[in-house]
């Protein structure tokens, strides 16, 4: 992360121009500096008030830093919405600076939503610390269209306290699918209403899951050219027939059919869940949103992984913006995102204002110079027990992060089907379940072109 915050935009950037891809004439500036505005998005909401200062904050010493340039905020909440933005673009009303899901790269690249900013990468001073996994996602042939800024795998998240009372060991979590069966097994018998291994059915989150679940086997769930399904596999039986088990004839995964994140997330804030896939930050959704006990949860490596769904999200410049436009945007990028102990990596401003520090959510630079830097800063001010995600830093360092399928929603929903069934009917045909799902992904895809 890096950067100096003293760095000059009048000798950088070579400024000059005004509105978003306006064309006018720069206006100059206090010193002989071209001034040039640009429009960021991602501003905290306001009610969350200490965030949005500290955003402000930022705002305000980036803009003291690079005589010249004009820092506007906009609010929108989700910073990406799929609804709004072709009409945000197509009339103009797209930031300068935007963020994009990885579920939407391709979309966003293939249809000239974003800027070539292969040529601006050195304004990230850092960008060779970038995970090259994470830059491979926003290049396409050879040119750069994104800065990463979050990559994130799926582990095992666990309930630490719920192991002690079943007398299972906290630090010594599962690390195959047989020893989750077990832990499971040891969870559910504390008594009623525990349930070992928590699993979603639907509302687009059973088909995500499947979607974990058989990466994590070494399966896929389209062939590589994205053209048919491939989940209709031994890794994809494997992944049903496990749930199957675990809720038929384990019956350690209660009996309650779970649509919806929220629905998990609530089960396991209650302290009654002992186990769930999911990535660091469901940690902090735990302990921050629904109310679980922050020494109680721990995060572990994928269980016997091969590959591990990725997530995460990149910045983008507009395509209609000027080239000082661009290069000021590029250098709000890398002041905010990519600088150690600065701007979203400011842990000590973080843990000062109360937010929870620790959970090591985000692991776009890896185990680089920066990487490691940046984990000091967190360890360094950490207002959460790092020592309960350590053997997710070390398995998630081994394993290699995969990105979701191409029409990841639509396919989720069809694979929300199999997750369902095999959780309620116990009587579920796996293989004639797949093969359905299997004709509908390739139907979808077909019409997809």
């Amino acid at each position: 992360m890096r950067r100096s915050t003293g760095l000059l935009l009048v000798t950088v950037l070579g400024l000059g121009a005004t509105a978003c891809g306006s064309g006018e004439p720069a206006t100059p500036a206090a010193g002989g500096a071209e001034a040039v505005t640009i429009t960021v998005a991602c501003q905290p909401a306001r009610t969350a008030p200490k965030e949005r200062q500290a955003w402000d904050d930022d705002v305000a010493a980036f803009m003291k830093a690079n005589p010249g340039v004009t820092v506007k905020s906009t609010d929108q909440q989700p910073c990406f919405d799929p609804k709004t933005f072709g009409p945000k673009l197509a009339g103009g009303q797209m930031e300068t600076v935007f963020v994009v899901p990885v579920t939407n790269y391709n979309d966003v690249i293939s249809q000239g939503q974003a800027l070539d900013i292969t040529s601006h990468t050195n304004l990230i001073k850092n960008w060779n610390d970038l995970r090259p996994d994470a830059r491979e996602l926003v290049t396409r042939d050879g040119k750069v269209y994104g800065v990463p800024n979050v990559l994130y795998s799926v582990g095992l998240v666990y309930n630490r306290a719920l192991f002690t009372q079943a007398g299972l060991d906290p630090d010594n979590p599962p690390k195959t699918w047989a020893e989750v069966r077990e832990a499971a097994k040891k969870i559910a018998a504390l008594g009623p209403g525990y349930v070992g291994f928590g699993e979603y059915s639907g509302g687009n989150t059973g088909g995500w899951h499947f979607t974990q679940a058989i990466y994590g086997r070494g399966g896929d769930v389209l062939t590589p050219d994205n053209t048919k399904a491939a989940f209709n596999s031994p890794e994809g039986k494997a992944v049903l027939q496990t749930l199957h088990d675990m809720r038929w004839i384990d019956n350690s995964m209660g009996n309650k059919l779970l649509i919806g994140w929220e629905s998990l997330m609530v089960a396991m804030g209650g302290g009654k869940v002992g186990m769930m896939l999911g990535a660091p930050d469901v940690v902090t959704d735990v302990v921050t949103k629904f109310r679980g006990k922050v020494s109680d949860y721990g995060i572990t490596g994928f269980p016997e992984a091969k590959a591990s769904l990725s997530g995460g999200e990149a910045y983008m410049i507009n395509p209609k913006a000027t080239p000082e436009q661009a290069k000021a945007g590029m250098a709000w990028i890398d002041f905010r995102f990519n600088t150690v102990g600065k701007g979203r990596f400011d842990f000590a401003r973080g843990k000062a204002i109360g937010n929870p520090v620790g959970v090591p959510d985000n692991a776009v630079y890896g185990d680089s110079p920066t990487g490691q830097a940046i984990q000091a800063d967190r360890v360094k001010h950490a207002t959460l027990p790092v020592e309960n995600y350590q053997s997710y830093v070390e398995a998630a360092a081994t394993i290699p992060p995969k990105a979701e399928p191409v029409h990841a929603q639509e396919i989720y929903a069809v694979l929300d089907v199999p997750m369902s069934a095999v959780l309620s009917r116990k009587d579920a045909d796996i293989g004639q379940l797949l093969a359905e799902a299997e004709t509908k992904v390739n139907n979808l895809l077909a019409a997809k072109g």
